[in-house]
């Protein structure tokens, strides 16, 4: 882990600006850490642990840079869903090389996700009763580096239940876009996917039940990308204490406020996981995520406070501008603060 450490702060503004050399080595970098198998049982090929392991895993690497923390996310969750799966051919086949990093996971279930909360239909549809043909748009995937796997939902023109299935790259009919245009994280080798007439059968299939995935599936989902938000936030703290001299004082205490909230905040998290709550009381995991979105912006506020000019200049090695950049990032990534809001509401209702 040092060793990435080290690589994370000589390339974190490299990747956020979307720096090829930077973004292509990057996964291979997580898979010799080590850190892609924290969490996976060893009898998998993982290193043992939990799964609130891999959540101080990736909360570690979004300290040094969101867009690294990002693909992590991407990688580790994809690795759970096969975890998840009951095809034992697919895991075996896909497993090594995405617990090595020499392949590339990618979640694609953000629209499922919104599926699954009745807020879109699903992007992506099957002709046939398997195999299938599979046809759609992706707008919005991460981590489609060499070789990647792209998770989908898929709704079926035969009447049948929705399905998971893991679409290979190099499957014909599947086409990448370019990057997608972000202000940050750009080294993340997120893009856009269209499939025309791609062919899929059961050896390609996560779950043939995405209902009855999906809501198993969702606490990992959720409870990994809340160590975007801890991490990013507790970076933000880590500079404002550093920065805090006497002339700063004022900003003592509502700095200690900050982290005592992110501290219960990682703990609820890491306890839900553990205990198993967030599968049955999921509006306990969406109003953790938002609280930890709210962490962040405090966090962020308070660095510039502490640092005051000179976080404003680009020319100063502070990291905030990027940190700042990075921060606009966890209201939206799916779901979203609106949308998490907007189940809860649903929930209260």
């Amino acid at each position: 882990m040092t060793e990435l450490r080290t690589w994370l702060d000589r390339h974190a503004l490299a990747l956020d600006e979307g720096d090829a050399a930077a973004s292509q080595a990057l996964l291979g970098q997580l898979g010799r850490s080590g850190v892609l198998r924290v969490g996976v049982p060893a009898a998998q090929g993982g290193a043992g642990g939990s799964l609130g392991d891999a959540v101080d895993a990736i909360t570690e690497v979004a300290r040094r840079s969101l867009t690294a923390a990002f693909v992590f996310w991407g990688q580790r969750a994809f690795i759970e869903y096969l975890l998840l799966s009951p095809n034992a051919g697919l895991r075996e086949r896909a497993l090594p090389g995405l617990l090595a990093g020499r392949e590339a996971g990618a979640t694609g279930l953000s629209n499922a996700m919104k599926f699954l909360s009745g807020l879109e239909q699903l992007n992506v549809r099957a002709d046939g009763s398997g195999p299938w043909t599979l046809q759609g748009r992706v707008p919005w995937a991460t981590n489609l580096g060499a070789g990647f796997r792209v998770a989908l939902a898929v709704a079926r023109d035969d009447g049948g239940p929705p399905l998971i299935a893991a679409v290979p790259q190099d499957r014909a009919g599947v086409t990448r876009s370019g990057d997608l245009d972000l202000i940050a994280l750009r080294g993340s080798q997120t893009a856009a996917l269209t499939l025309a007439h791609v062919g899929i059968d059961e050896s390609d299939l996560i779950h043939p039940l995405a209902r009855e995935f999906l809501p198993r599936a969702r606490p990992a989902f959720l409870g990994l990308q809340c160590g975007l938000s801890l991490g990013l936030a507790q970076a933000a703290l880590d500079a404002a204490r550093e920065h805090l001299g006497p002339a700063r004082a004022v900003l003592g205490a509502p700095l200690a406020e900050a982290e005592s909230a992110l501290s219960s905040h990682r703990a609820a998290v890491l306890d839900g996981l553990a205990d198993g709550r967030f599968f049955g009381d999921a509006p306990a995991l969406f109003r953790l995520r938002i609280a930890l979105a709210q962490d962040v912006q405090a966090a962020l506020q308070l660095e510039l406070l502490a640092s005051g000019g000179r976080a404003y200049h680009r020319d100063q090695p502070l990291g905030f501008a990027r940190r700042w950049r990075e921060s606009a990032f966890i209201p939206i990534v799916t779901p979203s603060l609106s949308q998490l809001q907007s189940e809860l509401a649903r929930a209260g209702a």
